[in-house]
C-alpha cells in the first residue's frame, strides 16, 4: 500500500455541511485505474477523484473522476472540489485568476471569484428533444403526470443527463421517484421558484446507474439545465438554483452568463484533510 494526502470538500456550501462531498486523492500517478475504482467504491460518495501531473501543455492538473460504479469523463461538484483542494494545498497556477482543469472531457477553464470557485460549462455531447420513448420512461420513473411537464430535452456533458422542467420548485420537491424504473437514465429535474424565493430555480438530480440514486448537488447537470434554459430562453443565463433540500442539504449554484459562455460556481470548504493509503 502507497500512501497519499487526501481531502474531502463540501462543494456548493453556502454553510457548513450544506453541499455534497467529494474525495480528493492528491499525488495519484502511481495508481491504476482498478485501484481508484475501488478506492471511489470504497469511499460510497458520489465522486472520488484523484489528482495527477497533467499531459496537456496548457493544463494546471489533470483530474480523473469516479463515481462508486464507473468513471467519468467530467462532474461539476467533483471539478470545483478538486480545484478547491488543488489549491489549498500548495498548486500554483500560471494564472492568478484562472486554472485549467485536464480531465476525460478535455480542457475545463475555471476562475477565482475571492473564496469562490466556478467552471466554464463545457459543450454538450448531446443536445436536443428526447425521444418519446425516453420521455415517457422518465415520466413513469418520476412518478409525475405528463401535463406537469414543460420542456425537455438532452443535456449531457458527459454523465449522460437528460432534462425535465416542471410547472413549479414545489413540484419538483414533489417527486417520488421509481429508481427501479429509471435504471441507467440520469434525470434532471428544474421548476422555478416564485416570489422572491431561496434561489429561481429548484433542482433535483437522479442517477441510480451510477449507484447514487439522488446526488445532492450536482455542477454538471446546472451546467447543462444552465445551456438548455438560456438556448430555450426561459432565463438569460444569470440565476442561481437550490439543490439538497430534500436531502436536508440545501446548496446554492451560481449561475452566469458571459457573452454566451456558461459559468457554473459556488462555495467550497474543506472538511478533512489528512492521508490515505491505498
Amino acid at each position: 500500500m502507497a500512501t497519499f494526502e487526501f481531502s474531502q470538500v463540501d462543494v456548493f456550501a453556502p454553510g457548513p455541511k450544506a453541499g455534497n462531498p467529494v474525495a480528493v486523492v492528491h499525488g495519484a500517478d502511481g495508481l491504476s485505474g482498478e485501484q481508484m475504482q475501488a478506492f471511489a467504491n470504497w469511499t460510497n460518495l458520489s465522486e472520488t477523484t484523484f489528482l495527477l501531473t497533467p499531459e496537456h501543455p496548457d493544463a494546471d492538473y489533470r483530474l480523473r473522476i469516479f463515481t462508486p460504479r464507473r468513471e467519468l469523463p467530467f462532474a461539476g461538484h467533483p471539478t470545483l472540489g478538486s480545484a478547491h483542494a488543488w489549491l489549498e494545498n500548495g498548486g500554483v497556477a500560471r494564472d492568478s485568476e484562472r486554472l485549467v482543469q485536464e480531465c476525460g472531457a478535455g480542457l475545463v477553464p475555471l476562475r477565482r471569484s475571492g473564496p469562490d470557485l466556478s467552471f466554464q460549462a463545457p459543450p454538450l455531447v448531446r443536445s436536443g428533444g428526447l425521444e418519446p420513448e425516453v420521455l415517457a420512461r422518465a415520466v413513469a420513473a418520476l412518478r409525475i403526470a405528463p401535463d406537469q411537464v414543460l420542456g425537455s430535452n438532452w443535456i449531457d456533458n458527459g454523465p449522460g443527463w437528460l432534462g425535465i422542467r416542471l410547472r413549479s420548485a414545489q413540484e419538483v420537491l414533489d417527486v417520488r421517484p421509481d429508481y427501479a424504473g429509471m435504471g441507467e437514465l440520469a434525470v434532471a429535474v428544474v421548476g422555478a421558484h416564485e416570489g422572491g424565493g431561496p434561489a429561481d430555480f429548484e433542482v433535483r438530480a437522479f442517477v441510480p446507474g451510477l449507484n447514487v440514486n439522488e446526488d445532492p448537488v450536482t455542477g454538471s447537470a446546472n451546467a447543462g439545465l444552465a445551456q438548455w434554459l438560456l438556448a430555450e430562453g426561459i432565463t438569460d443565463g444569470n440565476h442561481t438554483a437550490r439543490q439538497g433540500t430534500v436531502l436536508g442539504r440545501g446548496g446554492i449554484i451560481e449561475v452566469r452568463n458571459e457573452s454566451g459562455a456558461i459559468w457554473v460556481g459556488g462555495r467550497s470548504r474543506s472538511v478533512i484533510n489528512g492521508r490515505v493509503s491505498i
